[in-house]
């Protein structure tokens, strides 16, 4: 089984590279749909110029114009690559997915806002390459912070992030659920802001988890 991987998403401020560029977690996010979070196309390239290149970065659009989207990937003469994923957290259907995916190479991961468990198996037949395990909140698109039951989660085929109120708390049941990656936002930020010393001790705590797990044969 392959290690869980973690993102840490909504990231803003060049202080915040510096501190993944410390923790080295696999992907980090910038969203360009509207958040407290939310960073220009500009502002993005900017903090990808100085992010290490060993992290992925993922951009989150929430019924965003698909130009808006292509535009910030190497496709169609884009912008070096702002964007090496695209995260879809709206109402995106299968025709935009298929769509979306005919113009770019870039990987796409579709948000399921849950409700159910066979909303989850329906999701699987989208056209995209990951989905996104997150909370249901009315009237948001995002979990805000807050998780969901995760019973609900059925045997997946398809690889999925995980999303909604994880922290160092929980992180160790929620990679226990095997998900392809572990998504944080709030649960790394002090006063709405990232925190390097929470970003640090939650990825040193994955990896912790996964030593652990390997040391007794997990």
């Amino acid at each position: 089984m392959d290690k869980c991987k973690i993102k840490i998403c909504g990231l803003s401020r060049f202080r915040d590279i510096l501190a993944v560029n410390e923790a080295l977690p696999d992907y980090i996010g910038f969203v360009f749909a509207k958040s407290s979070r939310r960073v220009t196309p500009d502002r993005a390239r900017q903090l990808k110029g100085e992010l290490d290149p060993r992290i992925r970065t993922v951009g989150v659009f929430v019924n965003a114009p698909m130009e808006e989207i292509l535009c910030l990937t190497e496709d169609c003469g884009g912008q070096n690559g702002t964007i090496g994923m695209i995260q879809l957290h709206g109402d995106e259907d299968e025709a935009y997915i298929r769509t979306l995916k005919e113009h770019t190479h870039v990987p796409v991961i579709k948000a399921v806002r849950v409700q159910g468990t066979d909303q989850i198996q329906k999701a699987q037949e989208l056209p995209c390459d990951y989905l996104l395990l997150d909370t249901y909140t009315r009237d948001a698109y995002g979990g805000m912070g807050v998780g969901f039951d995760w019973n609900m989660i059925p045997r997946l085929s398809k690889p999925f992030f995980l999303a909604g109120g994880i922290c160092s708390g929980n992180l160790a049941r929620a990679a226990a659920l095997r998900p392809y990656c572990i998504d944080v936002s709030s649960g790394v930020e002090t006063d709405g802001r990232k925190d390097c010393k929470k970003i640090r001790e939650l990825v040193n705590l994955l990896r912790a988890t996964h030593e652990y797990k390997e040391s007794k044969g997990a």
